[in-house]
C-alpha cells in the first residue's frame, strides 16, 4: 500500500480503543497499512514499509511489535501441509450440549485443531484438522474430540484437494 492511500483512509491516533463490535483493538489507518505490507510479504524490511506508510524503521518496529502483543497479528511461515509430512485434513462440524465455549477451548488445545470457530448453523463449532494419515485423522475424532465433554456429535469432511490457501484478505 503506497503512503498516498493511507492518507485516503480515516486515520484514528488512538488505535489501542476497543473495537465497538468486541474484535480487539480498534486501528489507526497506519497500523491497517502495515498489516497489509506485512500480509504481501511477511519478511518485508521496517525500512521498506515505512517508506510505504511514512514513518521510519524505527516507528515502524514499535508498531508491528504492539501489534504482535496486542494478538492483532501474527508472523508465521505457512506451510503446504502434504509438503512436510501431513497427508490428511479433514474440516469437522461439531454439534454441542452445554457450554461451546468449554469445547472450543478443548479442541483448541488439540495441536492437531489448527481452526477453531464457533459458528450459527447446522454446527456451533467448524474445527479444522490435520493428521500425518487416515489412521491420525480416526485417532483425533473418534478418541480426542468425540471423548470431549459436551460433544454431541461430529460430521467430517475429508479434504480430497486443497486448491487455495491465502491468507491476503487485506484490512477494512
Amino acid at each position: 500500500m503506497h503512503s498516498d492511500l493511507v492518507a485516503s483512509r480515516s486515520a484514528d491516533p488512538k488505535d489501542s480503543r476497543e473495537s465497538k463490535y468486541g474484535g480487539g483493538p480498534q486501528l489507526d489507518a497506519v497500523s491497517l497499512a502495515i498489516i497489509e505490507q506485512l500480509q504481501e510479504d511477511g519478511r518485508r524490511p521496517y525500512a521498506a514499509i515505512g517508506k510505504a506508510v511514512g514513518l521510519s524503521e524505527a516507528a515502524v518496529r514499535q508498531r508491528v511489535q504492539k501489534l504482535l502483543d496486542q494478538g492483532v497479528m501474527q508472523i508465521v511461515a505457512v506451510t503446504d501441509p502434504l509438503t512436510v509430512g501431513f497427508r490428511r485434513q479433514a474440516m469437522v462440524g461439531v454439534t454441542v450440549e452445554g457450554d461451546v465455549e468449554a469445547v472450543a477451548d478443548a479442541l483448541a488445545a488439540m495441536a492437531e485443531c489448527e481452526y477453531v470457530v464457533m459458528t450459527a448453523g447446522s454446527f456451533d463449532l467448524m474445527v479444522e484438522i490435520v493428521c500425518e494419515d487416515d489412521d491420525h485423522l480416526l485417532e483425533v475424532i473418534n478418541k480426542r474430540i468425540r471423548a470431549v465433554p459436551g460433544v454431541r456429535s461430529t460430521e467430517s469432511f475429508v479434504y480430497l484437494k486443497l486448491k487455495k490457501q491465502t491468507y491476503m484478505w487485506g484490512t477494512r
